[in-house]
């Protein structure tokens, strides 16, 4: 493992030039109905556990009865990340309140890959602990045109990936972000949603990537189109673009740009508080001069259910 780490360096030192990087641990878009958007994201988890896309959040929070709990959902997200990152998975469970709050926890697992001189970058798993809180309800004040617009917060503790596992220490990291989500209805029978958010964030790849030297400002946001599928299912197609920082502590030379995700998710059944995702996430290649990530077109998917 010292070996690995001092080649990494010396390969990071030659060259400081920017490298192509897409990555994102996920997938696809949060699920909606068009009479009540929310409703449907009552079972839509993404990959932190917060109510939205597979890596970033929506407005929305949780649907619950007013001044009560939610009843907790609970979702599992895979990523095959390839042989050097190996492969991830996400247990997530979250509530909420009175229809304006939510807040959990996720656990993250992770099996080492087989290249000997990088995969031991990415070690064992690490926790999340969430929460989100509406500031204005979508349509507030009789205007059709309002968008949600929430705020949240990430802590991940126990990171130990990159830079943690150069410097053997176990760390910790944040995000507090902004985000506004609308639905928009006037084009049926294609409904769209619409999120774009920034966050401030020293967390490199949502953490595992491990830190960053800076806590910086990032923007994402994503774009969903509804169908209508076979047997009253719906079937959902979009993209999602999240912003990361530029380097991740201990490797300041290695480039991160920004990541995109192409995904779909299907709702079987109005009656089945069930989700299925499915997607290819274009991940991490070169990063610079000689690492090669080798991470590519990865497939991921993801099951939410509402209890």
């Amino acid at each position: 493992m010292k070996y690995a780490y001092a080649s990494i360096r010396k390969l990071m030192e030659r060259s400081s030039a920017p490298v192509r990087h897409l990555w994102a641990p996920a997938l696809l878009v949060a699920l909606f109905l068009v009479a009540h958007p929310a409703s449907l994201f009552a079972q839509a988890l993404g990959w932190e556990g917060e109510t939205g896309v597979f890596v970033t959040p929506t407005a929305y929070t949780i649907p619950t009865p007013e001044r009560r709990f939610a009843i907790p959902v609970a979702s599992y997200h895979y990523l095959n990340g390839g042989s050097v990152l190996g492969t991830f998975n996400q247990m997530s469970i979250t509530s909420g309140y009175a229809n304006r709050i939510e807040f959990g926890y996720t656990r993250d697992f992770h099996a080492t890959g087989s290249d000997p001189a990088l995969s031991p970058l990415w070690t064992d798993g690490f926790n999340t602990f969430h929460g989100k809180g509406v500031l204005i309800k979508e349509n507030s004040w009789k205007k059709p045109w309002m968008p949600e617009i929430s705020t949240g917060f990430m802590v991940r503790t126990q990171v130990h990936n990159v830079g943690g596992a150069i410097t053997h220490k176990d760390t910790h990291n944040e995000d507090v972000y902004l985000i506004g989500s609308k639905m928009i209805t006037q084009l049926k029978p294609m409904p769209v949603l619409i999120s774009a958010g920034v966050r401030g964030t020293n967390a490199e790849l949502w953490g595992l990537g491990g830190n960053t030297p800076d806590f910086t400002a990032r923007a994402f946001g994503n774009v969903a189109f509804v169908f209508q599928g076979p047997a009253k299912s719906t079937v959902i197609l979009g993209m999602e673009v999240a912003q990361q920082p530029r380097h991740p502590s201990e490797l300041p030379n290695a480039t991160i740009r920004t990541t995109m995700v192409y995904a779909a998710r299907v709702l079987p059944s109005p009656k089945l508080k069930l989700n299925l995702d499915v997607g290819v996430l274009e991940g991490p290649g070169v990063i610079a001069p000689g690492v090669d990530l080798k991470a590519k077109s990865r497939p991921a998917f993801a099951l939410s259910y509402a209890f």
